[in-house]
């Protein structure tokens, strides 16, 4: 399924995906977190120094919030660093969407990986969509990410992410120190639960659903 179409994927298990009145329909195993409950896929693209996606994304109408998860696509540079390794050396970065449910309100918020960060994982930048309110089941939502790499020290990078056309972040950055591993070079996609501790599984598979992506490199 997804060879067809992006060429060098990895990582890609047609059992957890299909194709749902036109849409790509990810499971999500119930009792299971990270890629063991869901689905993680690389693929490589072209080094450049600006690249932008969109993308659309629904939560079904009965999914279980759980805690949060990671959702949809994101973009990978140098090192491609995630998974609660910070990028100490300077050499890799990772912007990603997430889901999270504080029982109250469930928001997406930017999932960010970068030189100087503060860790123990990704940062958020304490952004979060919708401000107020919550996410709705069985709504689509519109997802623009952009992302552009800095030069040696300088913190003249750039990542914005808009959802619905509101900005969810919009800011200068930092992403590497290492001109060598400077670049953007992988386009992923990561769907699955958690976290890494048990209160984010859910006792029910879940399905989320995705349509209309793009990418496109904006500048070398």
């Amino acid at each position: 399924m997804a060879r067809s179409d992006f060429g060098s994927v990895t990582g890609w298990q047609n059992s957890r995906a299909m194709i749902s009145n036109g849409a790509l329909r990810i499971t999500l195993k119930k009792n299971a977190l990270s890629v063991a409950g869901g689905l993680v896929s690389n693929t490589n693209l072209p080094e450049g120094s600006a690249y932008e996606l969109q993308f659309d994304v629904k939560f079904h109408s009965h999914f279980d919030w759980s805690r949060g998860g990671k959702v949809g696509f994101g973009l990978g540079i140098g090192n491609r660093n995630t998974g609660c390794s910070l990028p100490t050396d300077g050499a890799g970065g990772t912007l990603r969407l997430m889901w999270y449910n504080t029982r109250n309100q469930v928001y997406f918020r930017p999932y960010i990986y970068h030189y100087g960060m503060s860790g123990p994982c990704g940062t958020t930048f304490n952004k979060s969509y919708p401000s107020t309110g919550t996410l709705k089941k069985g709504k689509w939502y519109n997802v623009y990410m952009y992302a552009k790499s800095n030069t040696g020290n300088n913190p003249n990078g750039h990542v914005k992410v808009l959802i619905n056309s509101t900005t969810l972040i919009d800011q200068n950055i930092l992403w590497t120190t290492n001109d060598s591993k400077r670049l953007i070079n992988n386009l992923s996609f990561a769907t699955f639960r958690g976290g890494k501790e048990d209160w984010w599984k859910s006792d029910t598979n879940g399905y989320i659903y995705y349509d209309n992506l793009s990418v496109r490199q904006i500048s070398t």
